[in-house]
Order: structure tokens, then C-alpha cells, then sequence
């Protein structure tokens, strides 16, 4: 444990910014967009519109994460049902595993708390309320199903285009482009969460853990479900599975039992000894 923590705490550090920023940002954007106190709500009175900048914003910023030099570096999990996903897939270590899920909620917390002192009241009152993920109109049931779903389409995106030499310089777009259309059509459902640490980062700061369950079950078994299906359907073994948000041949995947060379993916139709063009 020691020596994997002295060769591998940059990529845990990287996954605590990354969370950390994905939260600042979301703690920022809907004070400004949401905040009785904002003049955003003056200038856009239209809530779909604000709806629509909130999801665009979040869904590049994710973008700007996974494509960075430290995204490209620790993977850009940023959540642990990623994390724990690619250890079932033998992509990851368990010591890294843990120190990777340990380091993205301790980065999220301390993203919220962050906005928490810069912003104040127009973050932490309602109806932003430290961004909090709770069941909406619909309730639990709703909330349970859409974040099921929502992960189980994530992860299976994920999979598939990270795993196609054609497509997988794509996949923190397709992401980002994921996170904006959650965001826009899925949050007054369950407040798309799909991200235990980030559903926690919010949570413990407001005392708020209405149907906290969900966002803590949920999301972990949907992308494993969705690993199995993709494994099954496609037939590629684990050790052909990139582990990264960004497959990239620029740095080495955390380890070493990933893809190899992260230009060089193995396609699911192809054998491991058959050339790729």
C-alpha cells in the first residue's frame, strides 16, 4: 500500500481536483442562475433557458476535465462508480481503487465548502441549497429509476467508444454531452447525480440526505450491470478495456494491466494479434 501511495498519489490528487472543480463549478453557475438575490434571474427569466446554460456549462466543464493535462493523466474517473466499475474490470488496483474513491470525495467536499466561503446565503439557501441531489416531483421511485438509467447510458458510452480506435478521442465529448442533456432534462427528476461523492459533497455540508440511498446505490450498479452487458455482447476481454475517460498515448495508464498503448486499442472485433489500421 505504501509504495503503490508513493507512485501513484499525483493521479489521486488529480481525481480530488477534478471533483473539486466539477463542483465549484456547478456551486457557482446555479448561484448565479438560480439565486433569488442573482440579477441573472432579471436578465433570463426563462427557467429552461437558465436550465439549458446550467447543463451546457457543466457538461464543458467535464469536458475541459477529462481532456486536461491531469485528466489525461489519473483517467478522470472523478466518480467512484467509474472507479469501481473499471476495478471489476481488473483495470485498477484495489489500493488505487480506494485511494482514487477516498481522494473523489474528499475533493468534492472541499469544492462545496469552497463555494460555501466565497459565495455564502445565494449558495447554501434555497432553492440552490449547496446544489443538493434529492428525489424531485415524481419522488423516490422516479429518482431511483432515472439514475439507474442515466449511469447505466453513461458507463455503456463510455465503454464503447473509449474501446473503438475511430471513436475513442471522443469519449470526454460524448461525456460532456451526456452531462449537459442530464442536466437540462433529467434534474427536476432526481437532481442527476449519478456520482455517490458528488451526491456526498453536497449532502454533509447542508445536512441534507432525503433518499441519499439512491445516489449512493444506484449509480454503482448501473455501470457495473453496464460493463457486464457490454463484456458479454462484445466479447472483449478485460485487459483490452482502457481505463481512462481519454484514452491517450501521452501518459501511462495507472496500471499496468490497462490497454497498453492507449493509441493502439484493441477493437472488439479484432484478435489481440490482429493489426490495426
Amino acid at each position: 500500500m505504501i509504495q503503490t501511495f508513493k507512485d501513484h498519489w499525483p493521479n489521486y490528487l488529480i481525481e480530488g481536483w477534478g471533483l473539486g472543480t466539477f463542483m465549484v463549478s456547478a456551486g457557482v453557475t446555479a448561484s448565479l442562475l438560480y439565486a433569488p438575490t442573482s440579477p441573472v434571474l432579471q436578465w433570463l427569466p426563462n427557467p429552461f433557458l437558465r436550465d439549458v446554460i446550467m447543463g451546457v456549462t457543466m457538461g464543458l466543464t467535464a469536458i475541459a476535465i477529462i481532456y486536461s493535462p491531469w485528466g489525461k493523466r489519473s483517467g478522470a474517473h472523478i466518480n467512484p462508480a467509474v472507479t469501481l466499475t473499471f476495478f471489476h474490470l481488473h483495470k485498477i488496483a484495489l489500493w488505487d481503487a480506494l485511494f482514487y474513491i477516498l481522494s473523489q470525495f474528499l475533493g468534492g467536499w472541499l469544492g462545496v465548502l469552497l463555494v460555501v466561503a466565497i459565495v455564502g446565503n445565494p449558495f447554501t439557501d434555497l432553492p440552490v441549497n449547496h446544489v443538493v441531489t434529492i428525489p424531485g416531483v415524481w419522488g423516490w421511485p422516479a429518482a431511483l429509476f432515472a439514475e439507474f438509467a442515466l449511469s447505466f447510458g453513461l458507463m455503456m458510452m463510455v465503454l464503447v467508444t473509449s474501446n473503438r480506435l475511430a471513436l475513442s478521442k471522443w469519449t470526454g465529448i460524448f461525456s460532456g454531452m451526456l452531462v449537459a442533456f442530464y442536466i437540462i432534462f433529467e434534474a427536476p427528476i432526481s437532481g442527476m447525480g449519478i456520482n455517490p461523492a458528488r451526491t456526498f459533497a453536497s449532502a454533509l455540508p447542508a445536512q441534507e440526505w432525503t433518499g441519499f440511498w439512491i445516489y449512493y446505490l444506484a449509480p454503482p450498479l448501473a455501470m457495473l450491470c453496464a460493463a457486464e452487458i457490454y463484456q458479454r455482447i462484445t466479447g472483449l476481454q478485460s485487459r483490452s478495456i482502457c481505463c481512462k475517460l481519454c484514452p491517450n498515448g501521452e501518459t501511462s495508464c495507472i496500471s499496468a494491466n490497462c490497454c497498453g498503448q492507449c493509441k493502439q486499442l484493441v477493437r472488439p472485433w479484432h484478435s489481440p494479434a490482429e493489426p490495426l489500421d
